[in-house]
């Protein structure tokens, strides 16, 4: 099972504000697997070396520093925290505390010095989901499968969650009359299944309440449009998966969820490469870095596509001036990822994605609210 923290907004908007003289951005690849996870804990240490060398060569002083390295040495003689990982883990580490998130999302090892934080990788998790909850329902069975991109499916166990329709609605059968015989024949069954479905919906609230992760249907009709009829979930998706959910095992039902997820992601993405276009005709969208620091330091980006793995290194003005460094360096941060914090908090929808997902293959891609 995979152990995960999906930021919140006003997460990610306390982390995009911050400023203080150390702030270190480290991500890396993690296993949920307990007994392989020493090498996550290597790669750790290593990385947190890597970026408080930086802040040395800056001459940082030394008590923004040691704080730092003592939360981390903690976090890795931590057992119980390596036990419940995902697949990869962002942590953000200031003199006063450390923030982790554990994310579904496969992303590259990477760290980052600076007087802000690092957060164009952060946002991949809150862009596409990788992981989905398969609801494979009917009248005789009901189980939930974690599906992820990485590791094999799994049924999930969710505390009262009805075995079946019968049970759940106390009879024998669904098919039965009620004793003041008001309820018979399809009539009848109709209604069970719907209290049924409503008992389901209220079990998996437990699970999924505040998550936004895909729940995908494997269902039959009539059960299908009842369910969805009664679902409170607004993240229940509108493909459904066919067949006989009882005798699918987990392993397909995960692998048609996939077809699902891909088909989704490709379905926006070619909808915003389509909006790009129009839009450039327009003058309302760039790739250029330069014009879009400054729209975004107006207001001015509606929606921004940016490259979750390359760092380019340099400073964004207040004014959205843009100059480039040579290298990483504490006194520089990532220039895509200062744009990528000032249109979100300007109310941008914010994307981190593959450089091959952006219009252009450029660096990132900002659709504008209007010319600038």
């Amino acid at each position: 099972m995979l152990y995960v923290d999906i930021p919140h907004r006003s997460e990610i908007e306390q982390l995009i504000a911050y400023r203080g003289p150390a702030c270190l951005s480290i991500y890396l690849p993690t296993t949920p697997v307990t007994q392989d996870a020493q090498a996550d804990r290597i790669a750790l240490k290593n990385l947190a070396k890597t970026g408080l060398d930086q802040f040395r060569a800056a001459e940082i002083d030394k008590r923004e520093l040691w704080p730092i390295e003592e939360e981390i040495d903690d976090l890795l003689e931590d057992d119980e925290f390596w036990r419940f990982q995902a697949v990869s883990l962002a942590l953000f580490a200031t003199p006063e505390r450390i923030v982790t998130f554990r994310l579904p999302n496969a992303l590259t090892a990477m760290v980052e010095a600076s007087d802000r934080f690092h957060l164009k990788p952060l946002l991949r998790s809150v862009t596409w989901p990788q992981t989905a909850y398969v609801l494979a329902l009917s009248q005789n069975a009901v189980r939930v499968v974690e599906v992820s991109g990485d590791l094999p499916a799994a049924t999930v166990k969710v505390d009262g969650m009805p075995t079946d329709a019968a049970s759940a609605v106390g009879k024998a059968s669904i098919l039965g009359r009620s004793p003041s015989g008001r309820l018979q024949g399809s009539e009848g069954q109709k209604v069970r299944l719907r209290q049924y479905a409503r008992q389901v919906d209220h079990a998996l609230r437990g699970l999924i309440h505040g998550r936004e992760t895909p729940l995908i249907l494997a269902v039959h009709p009539p059960l299908e449009s009842i369910y969805r009829s009664v679902n409170t979930y607004p993240h229940l998706v509108a493909q459904s998966i066919g067949g006989n959910a009882e005798t699918t095992s987990d392993a397909d039902l995960a692998a048609a969820a996939r077809k699902i997820l891909d088909a989704l992601h490709r379905a926006e993405l070619e909808s915003l490469h389509a909006l790009f276009d129009a839009r450039s005709k327009a003058g309302r969208a760039t790739n250029d870095i330069a014009q879009a620091a400054r729209a975004a330091t107006f207001g001015a980006i509606d929606t921004l596509l940016v490259d979750i793995d390359e760092v380019i290194p340099g400073t964004v003005g207040e004014d959205g001036s843009v100059t480039l460094k040579d290298g990483p360096c504490a006194e520089s941060h990532g220039v895509v990822d200062e744009i990528a914090g000032r249109a979100y908090t300007s109310g941008a929808r914010v994307l981190g994605v593959r450089r091959a997902d952006i219009p252009g293959g450029a660096n990132l891609a900002a659709i504008l609210r209007y010319p600038f």
